[in-house]
């Protein structure tokens, strides 16, 4: 198959929401009917023995929550289709926000019950500022929810999205009889029965129809009339390059867990959704099409196999094709590294590939010369840009609890921090390590991973510090800059790549600083050369 045929084929997606909406179970029902798996297993349905195929790591399987992205690729209808499962909870934000640079398009899950979330309204707003095509799906209609016209208009204010429904339920929670889809033009019924084989579509090319009575009864029939009506009036006609510039939203209505819905919404996506899209470097626009390989490190995941310790470094295949056993050259290190098995992942498998082509996501493994951010070339100087860290909002000292163990938790604490789980800073004063994260479950997360993958004990204690700075002198040698060394030597560290950040404990401080010292420029995110 030709290169262009090969990157035509290609849909790459992320899928986000509040946590809980059902974006893992929506995940592993895309895998269902790409038949890359034989059972789903929802998250917290303990009915279920087999847990969800993209929540490989043992403290997600305890918390019932997804705590970090995983990658899944299948293919249906002569699409390949790669989807990265983003977690939901507000303290892995920053797992997202990083992932969002490597998708072409996204799906929004939103909950009926509970319509537009705080966490959604900061992801969706992160998608329009990158213009990433956005899809919504309402989820669980199989429970009582919202009205869906409520839902629509809720979506439209809070997410600031121009939407236009392209399924509708009849009725909804015990009503609940199926889905009229709008983009075909066929009814699908709900029969209660989540296995893979729902009822067949009743094809409807006119709602007029007397059987349609026979079918859903009289009451929902002139209901469901009525409606369609309504929305032909009231959304505008879905307009594929629209959708593709970020400036118009499909909205389709399911229930992930019944599988529900779900069919309608791939069969389309698969038509609508853009094939990789050039990506901005600092130097220039990157064209997937272009010949030579290009690529970037969205996401870093240390010990995905328990039984071997190791580690891997998630690229995204931006233009050309990466090839196995093929020299690149990474920008940073200034160093041309082959890789003997790039992986690719189909459903919870990981398999070695030869050949990689643009929206693609392979797995190197890493001893330790990747960052989250690092760019491999076929020898042009570039990086792609967008892959900030944001300063952490919690800090604590991090203390070795078990002596004996001092090279493993410096080990695991340093492998952790390549994965992007928190951020590491050393205190110049006297070198004490401070862990700063975006929220405090992560503490958890990695007092639970340096035990069992690192055989280290950790406790931690309270750092009183509201924000940390990246400190950028205009001139290092100037007087203004020593000064500020010296008053705020206690509050001076260095992060994992050797700037320096200085820890204000209040706002009030960091104006004060800045006035005191106007030569000294403090930022907020690492990304601000």
């Amino acid at each position: 198959m030709s290169f262009i045929k090969e990157l035509e084929r290609r849909r790459t997606f992320g899928i986000i929401s509040h946590p809980d909406a059902g974006k893992t179970t929506l995940t592993e029902k895309l895998l269902l009917f790409g038949g890359a798996i034989q059972e789903a297993g929802a998250v917290k349905n303990n009915k279920i023995k087999k847990g969800a195929t993209s929540d490989f790591m043992e403290i997600e399987r305890q918390r019932g929550i997804s705590v970090s992205t995983s990658v899944l690729a299948f293919n249906y209808k002569e699409k390949k289709i790669n989807i990265l499962d983003t977690p939901g909870h507000k303290d892995f934000a920053e797992d997202t926000f990083r992932t969002l640079t490597a998708v072409d398009s996204v799906i929004v899950v939103i909950d009926v019950a509970k319509g537009v979330e705080e966490q959604t309204e900061k992801l969706v707003s992160v998608c329009r500022m990158r213009k990433i095509p956005i899809i919504v799906f309402i989820n669980k209609l199989d429970r009582e929810g919202k009205d869906a016209f409520d839902l629509m208009d809720e979506v439209e204010q809070k997410l600031g999205l121009r939407v236009t429904p392209l399924s509708f339920p009849i009725g909804m929670g015990y009503d609940f009889q199926g889905i009229y889809n709008l983009w075909e033009q066929n009814i699908n019924l709900f029969s209660g029965d989540n296995r893979k084989n729902i009822e067949d579509t009743i094809a409807f090319s006119d709602v007029q129809n007397p059987e349609l009575e026979k079918i859903i009864g009289q009451k929902p029939a002139d209901r469901l009339r009525e409606e369609l009506e309504l929305i032909d009036e009231v959304y505008p006609k879905f307009d594929r390059q629209e959708y593709l510039e970020g400036k118009l939203q499909p909205v389709f209505f399911g229930s992930a867990l019944n599988n529900f819905g779900v069919r309608e919404l791939l069969d389309c996506f698969i038509n609508i959704a853009p094939s990789p899209r050039p990506k901005e470097s600092e130097t220039r626009l990157v064209d997937p099409e272009e010949e030579k390989m290009t690529g970037f490190v969205f996401k870093i995941h240390a010990n995905m196999d328990p039984k071997h310790r190791d580690r891997l470094a998630f690229i995204k295949i931006v233009s050309g094709t990466f090839e196995r056993n093929k020299p690149y050259y990474h920008v940073r290190l200034k160093k041309n590294l082959k890789f003997s098995s790039p992986n690719a992942f189909f459903a919870e498998k990981k398999e070695i590939v030869d050949i990689s082509y643009p929206g693609d996501i392979v797995g190197l493994h890493d001893t330790g010369n990747f960052k989250i951010g690092d760019t491999l070339t076929e020898g042009e100087i570039m990086s792609f840009k967008g892959i900030p860290s944001f300063s952490p909002e919690h800090f604590r000292y991090i203390n070795n609890a078990d002596p004996m163990k001092a090279k493993q938790l410096d080990k695991g604490v340093d492998q952790l921090m390549d994965e992007g789980v928190a951020q590491l800073f050393t205190l110049e004063m006297n070198n004490r390590k401070i862990i700063g994260t975006v929220g405090a479950l992560q503490y958890e997360v990695i007092q639970y991973r340096l035990e069992h993958e690192y055989g280290a004990k950790c406790t931690y204690e309270n750092f009183p510090v509201h924000k940390a700075c990246w400190v950028k002198p205009d001139d290092a040698k100037n007087d203004e800059f020593k000064e500020f060394k010296r008053i705020k030597q206690k509050f001076l560290a260095k992060d994992k790549y050797g700037q320096l950040v200085f820890l204000a404990d209040s706002d009030f401080t960091i104006q004060m600083t800045q006035n005191k010292y106007p030569s000294v420029k403090l930022f907020f995110t690492s990304e601000f050369d």
